[in-house]
């Protein structure tokens, strides 16, 4: 339902091919939203609006750029003539709005259509290895053929591990963003082609190298998998629908991993495959979603699509007012710039929900890579696994998973009970749960790490381990998508950021904190800081409300329960 006040009339597309309704608003009565950051003064006038930025770079470059730019130091009478110009701006335009139940709206896609996305989004983030790098496990498990084919050291291939991470960690920032203001199916189609294409130059690498620069471009290309598919979920399905999809995207995150890390472990046994051949089989994958990609996606940020029914109607019709409320960051090419680059990093330091759940996730999965560079030699020289056998034991981040898919079940219905009184925060009860769990699986692995406790006490902790993450990764996800709406990649990006930064940290380390520390102290002590954090999901469920009225983007863009 529209407030009774809403001004809002129809207008026709006058392209003859495409005879349905716009929605035509004011400033006042428009749904979609924009950074809060961006001033009346920035909004670009009708002009400005259809410049190409390639003609904004040229003239950048060669000095004429006079439009207006996200300069904070501008001189007191020019502000103010801009700020004079934006309210004539905003009093003339007319923005363009999907009508209810336009099908061309993304909310409005087919349950088949959305569940196609879906779907293929979560494969891209089996390749890549989302929050539990595939790509990464399954290269550790490769290191020892690796070593002595590159006539490498071991601290080098960790340098190939954290280095995936650190491409993870860093394009997002850009990537989330313009994506936001791009759309999200050209930077799938690119990061599936720039992903193959690394992973190809891992496989045939000659040197150490070669395979740490290759393992960089290729986590930097992947790293849309990690921040892009919570956005694009949160496009298409309304907060009541996202649980179930969440989880099936979770589901598929982290028990792929697991069965990539029980193949590679056979691979790297079999000494006609080896390491080279766990980097062919991510090529021959990634392969595959890169066909499939224009088939099965179809592009799900609406204000991407608004954009172009705009150009269409101020083309068509010669009225240079129609415009879509997205544009307004639109400016200059600085202003975009500006603004895309900067909004991951602007929401982690500046929004407490994305600094704490930043804090959270940030050291749990540096602990998961800990894991995936300890597993190996903890079975190896505890209870004297061979590879083949040391794989296996990643069955249990398939087993993880499924149970937390099970709590998760029971979520939902928590979910939608509690709804309508607690909001977004009614998503966070399992996630208490798994602030438990978390620090009780590293403590079950920590004090199983004896030759006289049987391998199996030693498993059982990872699965308790890979079950709280599960629980965790839904709770970051559904509980950012509803608080940050469409802004989410990049509420996502910032705290991915944090994540990978740690993650690419805590392997460098590892090895020698195990040789002085042994496995169950080291591990013990990661479980006591793990204790320590056990209240952030509490206390967000607490105040969770009071924090996010306080919040410039989460008070905006917060879906109405």
């Amino acid at each position: 339902m529209k407030p009774a006040d809403e001004k809002t009339t129809v207008v026709e597309d006058v392209d003859a091919v495409e005879t349905r309704s716009l929605a035509r608003r004011s400033l006042g009565s428009v749904h979609e939203r924009v950074d809060p950051r961006i001033r009346p003064a920035d909004w670009p006038t009708d002009e400005e609006l259809d410049e190409g930025y390639v003609h904004q770079l040229s003239d950048y470059i060669e000095h004429k750029h006079h439009h207006h730019d996200h300069n904070h130091d501008h001189e007191k009478g020019a502000s103010e003539k801009a700020s004079q110009d934006s309210r004539t701006v905003a009093d003339e335009t007319i923005y363009v709005e999907f009508d209810d139940g336009d099908s061309r709206d993304p909310m409005n896609f087919t349950h088949a259509r959305k569940w196609l996305i879906t779907f293929t989004a979560s494969f891209f983030s089996i390749i890549v290895g989302e929050f539990f790098p595939s790509s990464s496990s399954a290269y550790a498990l490769g290191d020892p053929s690796m070593i002595r084919d590159l006539n490498a050291t071991q601290f080098q291939a960790t340098i190939g591990l954290s280095m995936y991470t650190l491409g993870f960690a860093i394009v997002p920032l850009v990537s989330a963003s313009f994506s936001e203001e791009f759309g999200r199916q050209p930077l799938y189609f690119c990061s599936g082609i720039g992903c193959l294409l690394m992973h190809l130059m891992t496989a045939l690498a000659p040197n150490i190298q070669t395979v740490i620069v290759g393992r960089f471009l290729a986590g930097a290309f992947g790293s849309t998998g990690s921040t892009m598919v919570g956005g694009t979920i949160a496009d298409i399905w309304a907060p009541h629908e996202r649980g179930v999809p969440m989880s099936v995207f979770a589901v598929m995150a982290l028990t792929g991993p697991g069965i990539g890390c029980v193949a590679s472990g056979w691979i790297e046994q079999n000494p006609h495959l080896e390491w080279r051949w766990i980097q062919w089989i991510h090529v021959i994958w990634t392969g595959v979603f890169v066909v499939a990609m224009p088939f099965c996606m179809k592009e799900t940020r609406s204000g991407v699509l608004l954009t172009r029914l705009a150009k269409k109607l101020r083309k068509d019709s010669g009225n240079h007012h129609y415009r879509a409320r997205v544009e307004d960051e639109r400016a200059s090419l600085r202003t975009l710039i500006y603004i895309s680059c900067t909004r991951p990093i602007y929401l982690l330091v500046t929004e407490p929900v994305v600094a704490a759940f930043s804090l959270w996730v940030g050291f749990a999965w540096g602990i998961l890579y800990v894991l995936v560079a300890s597993i190996s030699p903890a079975f190896r020289t505890i209870h004297h696994f061979n590879t083949g056998e040391t794989g296996t034991v990643f069955v249990t981040m398939i087993l993880g998973p499924l149970c937390g898919l099970a709590i998760q079940m029971y979520q939902e219905k928590l979910y939608a009970k509690h709804v309508s009184t607690k909001g977004p925060e009614a998503r966070l009860f399992s996630a208490c749960v798994g602030a438990i769990l978390f620090p009780a699986g590293i403590f079950i692995y920590a004090w199983c790490t004896f030759e006289s406790v049987h391998w199996i006490g030693m498993v059982v902790g990872v699965w308790v381990i890979m079950t709280a993450l599960f629980v965790l990764y839904v709770a970051v996800f559904t509980y950012l998508a509803d608080c940050y709406g469409i802004f989410a990649s990049s509420a996502l990006a910032g705290q991915s950021l944090c994540r990978n930064l740690l993650g690419m940290a805590f392997p460098l380390f590892t090895e020698q904190m195990f040789e002085r520390l042994t496995y169950h102290w080291g591990n013990t002590l990661f479980g006591c800081i793990a204790v320590l954090m056990i209240p952030i999901p509490f206390v967000l469920l607490w105040k969770g409300p009071v924090i996010r009225a306080s919040s410039k983007f989460a008070s905006q863009t917060i879906e109405k329960y």
